[in-house]
């Protein structure tokens, strides 16, 4: 297999990657803004490392010489993705990223961008973790259950109290305010107010019934490729208090929208998050419902269980790295389900897939 290179691996994420992928026997080069911190890193897992900044093109170009691929896992995506984008293009490297930002999703899955990755004969493929490998695979499995579906309803949750985020999807969230909802309309994506839509979801299993309420997930934009439904919501599991105070915090959204309120944040975010522990990533367990609809009214809903999200985005972004290198994937731009099939999700370890169930 080519060299392949993790940036920005000494991250939550891009460190759980590394550490999955020296499990499975794979030596990829460690890569990152901080030299210290990557060399460290580095030298526990006995890899190669190197550090150059995303600012810079050219030192970006220069740090992607004699790659295959890189995965990509330093956010805010938005902002670092298309300077990593554009340096693959140049260099023939694979590219891969574990985003959930619905801005970074349609600018790679855009026309423009997959000819030129055709032209550059290299796959680009965002969103290889939780975002969104689990739920673009449901909704993939539901539309071919139901062709002619015109709505998709996507939900996921955790047992209450499980988990955290981490420091960087926290902040990734924090650069994307004041949006703060969104929803695929007619095949268009429309925003809508925080907190826009709640409904109680059965997810079966041992998590059962749960409120949950809307949120600007990337399969609002990821799954309209993938199946071509032109109405799709995605929920997450909320308590119905929490999501009665959302409501109400609407009308302070635009001052996060403020330079200076963002870098609060952040520092607070710094100071008071760090991520799920081993324990947490263990034992964790995520569940996820789909639903979709056709205009007679017909409908398919199916279930899905994988382990707890960060510890399943190591193991689904490595898997999908290596399947890339191997040749499985033709030049273009792609969505997972698109890449591997539907079925990529349920050979991953720990994923449990329900049945279809129509009606």
């Amino acid at each position: 297999m080519r060299d392949w290179l993790i940036y920005g691996a000494n991250g939550y994420t891009g460190e759980l990657a590394a550490r999955e992928a020296v499990r499975r026997g794979l030596s990829p080069i460690l890569a990152g803004r901080n030299a210290g911190a990557v060399a460290l890193l580095a030298r526990e897992l006995d890899l190669p490392s190197r550090a150059f900044p995303l600012e810079d093109p050219a030192a970006v170009r220069a740090g992607l010489v004699g790659v295959g691929a890189v995965l990509h896992c330093a956010g805010p995506f938005v902002h670092t993705s298309p300077i990593m984008v554009n340096a693959c293009l140049a260099t023939g490297a694979h590219y891969l990223d574990i985003t959930g930002e619905m801005a970074v999703f349609e600018a790679i899955l855009a026309p423009r961008k997959a000819d030129a990755a055709r032209r550059a004969g290299i796959a680009l493929l965002p969103g290889v973790g939780f975002d969104v490998v689990p739920s673009d695979c449901l909704a993939a499995r539901l539309a071919a259950a139901l062709p002619g579906a015109t709505e998709l309803t996507l939900a996921f949750a955790s047992p209450a109290g499980a988990g955290s985020w981490s420091r960087g999807t926290a902040k990734t969230m924090i650069e994307n305010l004041p949006h703060s909802g969104a929803i695929r309309k007619t095949g268009k994506i429309v925003p809508v107010p925080l907190a826009y839509d709640a409904r109680e979801i059965d997810f079966g299993g041992r998590l059962g019934k749960r409120w949950c309420v809307t949120i600007p997930w990337g399969d609002v934009s990821t799954a309209y490729h993938s199946t071509g439904i032109p109405n799709i919501r995605v929920y997450t599991g909320m308590s119905s208090r929490r999501i009665q105070r959302l409501r109400r915090l609407r009308f302070l959204l635009p001052l996060t929208g403020l330079a200076a309120v963002k870098s609060f944040l952040k520092r607070r975010v710094d100071r008071t998050i760090s991520g799920p522990g081993p324990e947490a990533r263990a034992t964790g367990r995520t569940y996820l419902w789909g639903e979709v609809k056709d205009a007679a009214g017909a409908t398919a809903t199916a279930t899905l269980e994988t382990p707890e999200a960060y510890a399943f985005t190591a193991v689904s972004a490595v898997a999908a790295t290596e399947r890339v290198l191997a040749g499985g994937v033709p030049p273009g731009a792609w969505t997972p389900s698109r890449a591997f099939g539907p079925d990529f999700v349920t050979g991953l370890p720990g994923v449990v897939a329900g049945e279809v169930r129509r009606a």
